[in-house]
């Protein structure tokens, strides 16, 4: 069962919402992205995505979406998703599992409601862009 699996202490594993450096009818792309700051890879990592919350009085949720990742290299990052930023106005959550050895990793980052704007921006030197970093 769950409770019985010892899920390690996640660290040096980040999620950030940035901006892509082409554009889409003169709007700016946004992307999701994982970031691997460990100075080793992480396997067999899984990626599952949703939204969820309540958008002009109504409750909203997206469908799930999962995606796999064979590998992340040391000191490197992926990019698991477009995001529309319609849905910033939602929560975002990111679940992420991932290998280290034989070691199961676990964590939950979660983008709450109008955290991704313009004054949360910072410069993310790893995607040499700006974004809101989650880790």
């Amino acid at each position: 069962m769950k409770k019985d699996i010892d899920f390690g202490t996640v660290e040096g594993i980040a999620v950030a919402v940035a901006k892509a450096t082409e554009a889409v009818a003169d709007q700016p792309a946004w992307n999701v992205y994982l970031l691997n700051y460990n100075n080793f890879p992480v396997e067999n990592v899984l990626v599952a995505s949703k939204g969820y919350g309540i958008m002009d009085g109504e409750e909203v949720k997206t469908s799930v979406l999962r995606h796999m990742f064979e590998r992340v290299e040391a000191k490197s990052f992926v990019q698991v998703e477009p995001i529309d930023p319609a849905i910033f106005h939602i929560n975002n959550e990111y679940w992420v599992s991932y290998y280290i050895g034989r070691q199961i990793y676990d964590k939950r980052f979660v983008f709450v409601p109008d955290s991704i704007v313009e004054e949360n921006l910072i410069e993310i030197g790893m995607l040499q862009t700006q974004g809101v970093l989650h880790s």
